[in-house]
């Protein structure tokens, strides 16, 4: 784990040499790591499905109880932690950004899945009774796959991995978005990358209406239409969102995470960050480490 933030990679939980996989049962997977159940962050996906156990686990401080033939699935950059009562058990794979992407010609492709989105509540999903047999045979197939020291076996873990998330996708359906014109959709989804990429230093919907070229009214329009919510709501929960899983570092302290997050002083970040969420800063942070107790 980084010392400055707790942002795990592959190869620092795995004795595998592969950067860019890792696929394991759970329960020696959690034996291993312990240290997994503090909130913490990965620069991987990562993606879980329980067969046996009961407790909570958290994405991007949205709480979950874990259910057998619960699968979830986590993006990098989310925080992420476990709570466990109980002997537990399934499967696990991470793997690294590169990994699809230099498989596919699409890039995007991840994108178009609804549980790929950062969204905690699209990523969480119950596998129904009918489909759980099918999902478990993907599991066991990857894993043996992943085991084999055989030419391909990397493009064979790949194809499985595109077998699973197809058919996840197929059980949970297509997204539905309201109706909007191909060029409005793409406007849309390009001023969220630009969020993404800039939250921290652009915080007012007209700087990001000025790179798309278009009005602010246009771009409040969009988001009010596609998201239900105005553009400068989806910024102020980007911030918000980062704030949180900065505060989940104890080594920085609440006047860095305000720099970082380029506020004018401790006291506006202060203000901001209680209205978002509801709770002071310190607060916030004292409520992670007595959970953490």
């Amino acid at each position: 784990m980084n010392k400055r933030f707790p942002v795990y990679d592959i190869c620092s939980l795995s004795d595998a040499q592969d950067e860019d996989i890792l696929v394991s049962r759970f329960a020696p997977y959690l034996q291993v790591h312990q240290n997994l159940k503090l909130p913490h962050k990965h620069n991987f996906y990562h993606l879980v499905l329980f067969t046996e156990g009961g407790g909570t686990h958290a994405i991007d401080f949205e709480q979950y109880p874990v259910l057998p033939y619960q699968i979830y699935f986590m993006i990098p950059g989310q925080a992420h932690s476990w709570s466990f009562e109980e002997h537990v058990d399934g499967y696990v794979i991470n793997f690294s950004v590169p990994f699809l992407e230099s498989f596919l010609l699409k890039h995007d492709h991840l994108e178009q899945y609804s549980f790929f989105n950062g969204i905690p509540d699209r990523s969480v999903i119950n596998i129904p009774e009918a489909f759980r047999a099918s999902i478990i045979d993907l599991f066991e197939n990857i894993l043996q796959e992943a085991a084999q020291p055989q030419q391909q076996t990397t493009d064979m873990v790949r194809t499985l991995l595109l077998q699973l998330f197809i058919k996840v996708g197929r059980i949970v359906g297509p997204r539905q978005t309201p109706s909007v014109t191909g060029y409005n959709y793409t406007l849309l989804k390009n001023f969220q990358k630009l969020v993404e990429a800039n939250y921290h230093i652009l915080k007012l919907p007209k700087q990001y209406a000025e790179l798309l070229f278009i009005t602010p009214n246009h771009l409040n329009a969009l988001s009010n239409n596609l998201l239900q919510k105005p553009a400068g709501e989806v910024i102020r929960e980007r911030v918000a969102l980062e704030a949180k899983r900065l505060l989940i570092n104890f080594d920085l302290t609440i006047t860095e995470i305000a720099q970082r997050l380029n506020f004018a002083d401790n006291s506006y970040f202060s203000k901001f960050f209680k209205k978002q969420a509801g709770l002071s800063p310190e607060e916030f942070r004292n409520k992670i480490k007595n959970a953490t107790i």
